[in-house]
Order: C-alpha cells, then sequence, then structure tokens
C-alpha cells in the first residue's frame, strides 16, 4: 500500500512541498531515497524506536521511502513525524482519511514526542497558499504561527496527537492559538530609554531623524562618549512593524531557528549587534547546500550595529554596500541561489583615531598621516551608503553630577512614528517607505525647493564644496526633517541642519 504524506523545505524564506512517499512489497529492508542528508538518514531509526515504543509494528516488509522531489537535498530532522505517519498509513495500521490533507513537521524522540523544528511560518504559509486543510507542528514552533490566521495550525506535543488530528477526532484544543507559552519575550525591557542617558543631545536629534527617515549613521567619538548606549537606546524610537514586517521578520528568524519565544510574530524591531571580527558567512548569511541567514537579514526591519567599525576585516564592510543598495542578498552556491531580504538601518560606532582622542585638546598622540590612515579604512563607497555623520564628545562633569533626565524615548518614537506614516502615503505607489530608499527620481520629486530655499543650497554648495552624492543626502535628510516637523516645504534652516551631518565630505576633517 502506497501513502503520500505532506511535508515541507525552506528555501531561503520560503517553503517548498516534500512529500513523504512510503511503499511496502515484498522484500526485507528499509530504504530511504530521496538526496536526504545525514540527519534525515537517522531519522529511520528514531522513528523506529518511536513506534515501537508506542506499540506499533514494524511489518517485515520491503519499505521504500521516497521525498519527492528527488532532485533536492532535504536537510535536518523535521521529517521524523512524516515518515512515522506514512509507515503507519502504509501498513494499515490506523485510520488517517486526512493524512494527505495535511502539511506535518517536527522531530521525533525515542519515546513518541514531538519536538521543536525551524522553518514553522515558511511552512504554514506554503500550507495556506496550496490550498491544505491545515498544519500540524510541534507545540513550540505552532506558536510562531499563532497570529497567522490564514488555515488551522495544531501544536502537539506526542506522535499520539499527530494520529488523533489526521484520523478525524476533535482536536480543537490542540489549535495554535489555544497553546499557552511559559516563556515571554522580554527583549523591549532591555532597551534603554533616551531620558536616562545623559547629555548628547546633538547626537540624539541626529537618531531621531535617521529613525524617522531609515538613514543610517555613523557616531565618532573618543571611548565613553556614549556611542553603543545609544545605539542600543534606538529601537526604542523606531515606528512600530505593520503586520506586514512583523510576518517577513519572523518568517526569517524562523528559518534561523531563533523564533520568538513567547508565541506570536516577532513585534520588536530587531537589533543584531554582531563583534567586529565576524565572518563574512555569519554578516552576509551562507553555508554550503543549506543557506541560512547571516546578520544583515536577521536584522531586517531593524539595526544593524557595528561597534569598532574600522576595526572590521575591509572585505566584510565591503560585503555590506550591496546589500545596503538593494535592500537584500543574494547567495549563490553551486547547486543553488537564495535570496534573503536586507532592509536593516546600519548604525556604525568607531574611534576618530588609533588612540581615540582625537579632537580632545591634546590627549591624541597620533600624527594627522595615522588619522588619515584609519579613516581611510572606510571607502568612499561605504561611507556614500552612511547618510548621517555624528560626531561624540565626552559628557562634561558638571552634567554627569547634575543628571537630569531628558526627553523619554515614548515621546521621541510618537514623532518618528508620524513621519513614518506621511513617508508611507507618501510612497504608497513608488514601491519604497522611507526617505533614505528615494531614487535620483524621486528625490528630485518630493525633495524640490523654493526659490529662497534652492538659493540657499546652491551658496552652500559652492562654499561647502559638497560633493554630488552629499548634496542628494542633504537633501533627504532635509525631506526627513521637514517630515518630523508635519510641513510639505523643505526650508533653509532644514538644508542648514542636514549640512551638518555631512563633516565626513570634508577631506581636511583629520588633519
Amino acid at each position: 500500500m502506497l501513502a503520500d504524506i505532506h511535508g515541507a523545505r525552506c528555501i531561503g524564506i520560503k517553503a517548498i512541498p516534500v512529500t513523504v512517499e512510503v511503499d511496502m512489497t515484498s522484500g526485507i529492508g528499509i530504504h530511504l531515497v530521496g538526496l536526504a542528508d545525514t540527519a534525515v538518514k537517522e531519522s529511520l531509526l528514531r522513528t523506529i524506536s518511536a513506534l515501537q515504543f508506542l506499540q506499533y509494528r514494524i511489518p517485515g516488509k520491503k519499505i521504500v521511502i521516497n521525498l519527492a522531489p528527488a532532485d533536492i537535498k532535504k536537510k535536518g530532522s523535521g521529517y521524523d513525524v512524516p515518515i512515522a505517519i506514512g509507515i503507519i498509513a502504509a501498513s494499515a495500521q490506523e485510520t488517517m482519511p486526512d493524512a494527505g490533507r495535511y502539511v506535518m513537521m517536527g522531530e521525533l524522540g525515542l519515546d513518541g514526542s514531538v519536538r521543536k523544528v525551524p522553518g514553522a511560518l515558511p511552512a504554514v504559509e506554503m500550507a495556506a497558499d496550496l490550498g491544505f486543510k491545515g498544519c500540524i507542528l510541534p507545540e513550540e514552533s505552532a506558536a510562531e504561527a499563532i497570529e497567522f490566521g490564514r488555515i488551522p495550525v495544531y501544536g502537539v506535543k506526542t506522535l499520539d496527537e499527530v494520529i488523533s488530528i489526521i484520523s478525524g477526532k476533535p482536536c480543537s484544543h490542540l489549535l495554535a492559538e489555544n497553546i499557552k507559552m511559559t516563556h515571554r519575550n522580554d527583549t523591549a525591557d532591555d532597551i534603554p530609554d533616551f531620558a536616562y542617558i545623559i547629555g548628547q543631545d546633538g547626537a540624539k536629534r541626529g537618531l531621531e531623524i535617521a529613525a524617522a527617515g531609515g538613514h543610517n549613521v555613523i557616531m565618532i567619538g573618543p571611548p565613553g562618549s556614549g556611542k553603543s548606549t545609544l545605539a542600543k537606546a534606538l529601537p526604542g524610537i523606531l515606528p512600530p512593524m505593520d503586520i506586514q514586517e512583523a510576518i517577513q521578520t519572523s518568517k526569517i528568524y524562523s528559518v534561523a531557528g531563533k523564533g520568538n519565544p513567547g508565541g506570536g510574530l516577532i513585534r520588536q524591531r530587531p537589533f543584531r549587534a554582531p563583534h567586529y571580527s565576524t565572518s563574512l558567512p555569519a554578516m552576509i548569511g551562507g553555508g554550503s547546500e543549506f543557506v541560512l541567514p547571516g546578520e544583515i537579514s536577521l536584522a531586517h526591519n531593524g539595526v544593524l550595529f557595528l561597534d569598532e567599525f574600522l576595526e572590521a576585516p575591509k572585505r566584510v564592510l565591503e560585503a555590506l554596500r550591496g546589500p545596503l543598495e538593494d535592500r537584500k542578498v543574494t547567495i549563490s552556491r553551486l547547486r543553488t541561489k537564495v535570496d534573503f531580504p536586507a532592509s536593516f538601518m546600519l548604525v556604525a560606532a568607531t574611534n576618530p583615531c588609533p588612540c581615540g582622542y582625537f579632537g580632545e585638546g591634546d590627549k591624541c598622540t597620533c600624527t594627522p598621516s595615522k588619522r588619515q590612515a584609519y579613516l581611510s579604512r572606510l571607502s568612499g563607497p561605504m561611507m556614500d551608503r552612511l547618510d548621517i555623520h555624528l560626531w561624540m564628545h565626552p559628557v562634561s562633569p558638571e552634567k554627569l553630577v547634575a543628571r537630569k533626565m531628558s526627553e523619554p524615548s515614548a515621546e521621541i518614537a510618537a514623532r518618528t512614528a508620524a513621519a513614518k506614516e506621511i513617508q508611507k502615503r507618501r510612497f504608497a505607489s513608488e514601491g519604497i517607505c522611507c526617505n533614505a530608499e528615494m531614487s535620483i527620481r524621486q528625490t528630485e520629486k518630493y525633495c524640490r525647493l523654493d526659490a529662497p530655499s534652492g538659493s540657499f543650497f546652491g551658496r552652500m554648495i559652492e562654499q561647502m564644496g559638497f560633493s554630488a552624492r552629499a548634496c542628494s543626502k542633504i537633501l533627504k535628510i532635509a525631506r526627513t526633517i521637514a517630515d518630523l516637523e508635519c510641513v510639505d516645504k523643505i526650508s533653509v534652516s532644514h538644508l542648514s541642519e542636514a549640512a551638518g551631518y555631512r563633516f565626513l565630505d570634508k577631506n581636511d576633517l583629520f588633519i
């Protein structure tokens, strides 16, 4: 008897169907075919032990298990449940009329328990698109799909519960929305509040503009000036994710096996802060047969913070150029090509020179050539993608002693959310979502200057010697400043403030 059970295989953040075909004929032995990797091949021992523990017999026949399509390699332990159900169905030990109408995934324990597997959200989305009756997943994996809502998703703890569902028994208590998770996502509790960060008002203003317009930022300052703390506080002023952003971010984390431990979609914008020595595959994403998302994809719709930016390997920094421009990363291997979303806000922090104290009186011990050589690690194309430049000085002792609280993150977040809503309406038909993503045509269309502003901008370009790319960045930043004030026209004050965030364009800065 032939049984067809349906599973899934993730490629990027999308899933494709995998049919587990189980056939029993005269002969002996169990044969697994269909380009299975080591983990899948080992599943036979786990599956047989689990079935025997649950009092199911293993027929003394030749059992052929095919994972179709056979030209795509299968990875992981998620095929344990489909294989076990296929053996039970093919040997007619249970009546399971709905066995072929569900997508099911899960790793089996030797006692028949079902354990978590990655890729739950893409599998549920695929099942909904292909018209399956529902999706059966381990309880912890199913919790990721609580808010998906398009098809029933069941969370199971044991193989017996899987059999109950596909046998047609009432199992509403196993639906994902009825799962009570004991874990909670405490990410938001770890975000510092701007109110408790003493001083650095100029840097806070720059980060507010960056958050409102999706601009990339570089913070330059000596050790202890607060660069890392401000970067960690940035997620607290970012606008909340809409449902589509939450689904896409959650799918990336689901594929990486890092789904929300509290259940449901990931609502807090990601904040990733890899060490500057992180390897290229870890940053961009990689693998041989099975490509996993890297830090830039895990930071999708959020913040990628790179401390000690100029200490990172040059090939890693230069590899960020493409994703920053395209908002995605394409990873090509001999047998596969995978696209991952990578629309993140880059926040870089660095010292101004090797000793770290240039600009702080006579504390710097570096020569001008050393300072220029240090900053030259930041290439022109990479600097072109850093919109806002912030120079930070240590907080004065008087401010540290007074400890005067500043504006809280909640109030700043309200302004950035209002500005982001303006941009959302503006770019509704453009295919972008923030000012930082504007093309040359869109900049020309949405950043028009009246006569006084145009005259001021021309004089500023002539006096400061800004390049064409710097002028484009200034216009985009000025557009964001205007959005924060909820005004349509870009004024002279907006242009003047925006130009102040482009000091790295001056070649003689570190002489």
